[in-house]
């Protein structure tokens, strides 16, 4: 990026608007699994801007689709109908697993969260709502109150009553050194004594894996254990798969379903990958919860038609190349190669994940402190050697996210492994 570019994003846009980088750099085109800067340097893409580029950068089949959708109408709004909105709705409704689902589309993940908050306080005439610690689910208003991560919410004032749940980090908090069916039970046993504490509330959710929180994950079956407990109450359970949906974690196409004990979420929202960078998010809910409102509702540009052509198209790619089998089976290989380098490096406390979402917890060695400025340095340094990562974690930790297209091939994967690994044994 040039000083001179970086000096216009300085003075027009917000200062909280962070970018990566002592050095921010500007990402001017991309192929499969690897994007160019301005200065012409090569990166090999570990991040598809925040786990959206999905499939592959310029993809020629959704290119394809994009280019002969706006040569025929880009945008009309939900006041009109929408072939390639009720394709791709018809195809998520069927994915999802919910019975007798209804489909509503976004712009965007916080969006989608929005709109399925909504749905729930409006469905069961309750403002209060069940979130977990160490969680995010967006930047507005009221998914900034139900955000579980201090880093990330900026005002304690919302619209809706939040408390916190335990059990999204498996490693840290009072019941990390339990098993994980004791884990279970004691989470359990913590959500059934907040609820004799207060009115029911409208719903829990949930993200199965915690996306910017690090990439935690509970131990398979919480969710399904809590929804025992929440149907005692008749609370709504909602599954936030904007990070975790369309095969990411490889074993499952829904993060749900590694806690689908007793059937799907009553409510879904998704984004990011879907699209494969363009903006789509959105919900889906059993008829008699999406069907609730009483007053008008549209979108101006949730479900345009270029977008839904992108996603069709997208999808379409993701199925028949069998995406979810190859983050299970390279995910699977580059986790352990991650996991070999780590042992060697003190300042790694842990490296977690399913498929090719992959968390690299950094601490100061010997401790559980997070240790940002060492993870700052590996961003760098894996960066200086032709590799893009992105960060997260909660307000005590720090951590690596590894999140690169779901084409990913081994043979990219071992070189990203390699040079993750040099950047690990710079911070020594």
């Amino acid at each position: 990026m040039t000083d001179d570019l970086l000096g216009r994003h300085r003075s027009v846009l917000p200062d909280w608007l962070a970018l990566y980088y002592e050095d921010p750099i500007e990402i001017t085109h991309g192929e499969g699994r690897h994007v160019w800067d301005a200065h012409g340097n090569r990166y090999l893409d570990f991040f598809g801007g925040i786990l959206t580029t999905m499939t592959a950068h310029a993809l020629p089949e959704i290119a394809k689709a994009v280019s002969e959708q706006a040569g025929r109408i880009i945008h009309s709004s939900t006041l009109y109908l929408n072939r390639p909105m009720v394709e791709l709705a018809e195809r998520i409704a069927q994915l999802s697993g919910i019975p007798d689902a209804r489909v509503f589309f976004t712009t965007s993940g916080t969006e989608a969260n929005d709109t399925a908050l909504l749905l729930a306080t409006t469905y069961r005439r309750s403002n209060t709502v069940l979130a977990m610690r160490n969680s995010y689910h967006g930047r507005s208003f009221s998914s900034v109150g139900i955000t579980g991560n201090r880093g990330w919410s900026p005002t304690s004032l919302s619209p809706l009553q939040t408390l916190y749940v335990h059990g999204g980090v498996r490693t840290r908090g009072p019941y990390a050194a339990l098993s994980d069916a004791d884990f279970i039970a004691a989470c359990v046993e913590d959500l059934r004594d907040l609820l004799g504490h207060t009115r029911a509330p409208a719903a829990l959710i949930a993200e199965p894996i915690q996306g910017v929180g690090g990439f935690t994950a509970p131990p398979d079956g919480l969710y399904a254990a809590f929804r025992e407990v929440l149907d005692e109450h008749g609370i709504l359970w909602i599954a936030d798969e904007v990070q975790t949906g369309w095969g990411r974690t490889g074993e499952h196409f829904w993060g749900w379903q590694a806690h689908g004990r007793n059937g799907p979420p009553d409510l879904m929202t998704f984004a990011k990958g879907i699209g494969n960078g363009m903006s789509i998010g959105g919900v889906v809910a059993r008829s008699e919860i999406m069907n609730c409102l009483d007053s008008n509702s549209i979108s101006t540009f949730g479900g345009t038609q270029i977008t839904m052509a992108a996603g069709l198209a997208n999808l379409n790619y993701l199925v028949e190349h069998d995406l979810q089998g190859n983050s299970r089976r390279v995910g699977g290989l580059l986790i352990e190669r991650l996991r070999s380098a780590a042992a060697q490096v003190p300042a790694v406390r842990e490296v977690r994940g399913r498929g090719l979402m992959i968390g690299i917890e950094v601490t100061k060695p010997g401790t559980d402190e997070a240790d940002h400025q060492a993870a700052t340095a590996v961003l760098e340094a894996a960066r200086e050697g032709g590799l893009l990562l992105g960060k997260g974690g909660g307000h005590n930790t720090s951590c690596l996210r590894v999140a690169p297209p779901l084409s990913l091939n081994v043979a990219e994967a071992e070189e990203g492994a390699e040079i993750l690994e040099n950047a690990l044994r710079s911070i020594q």
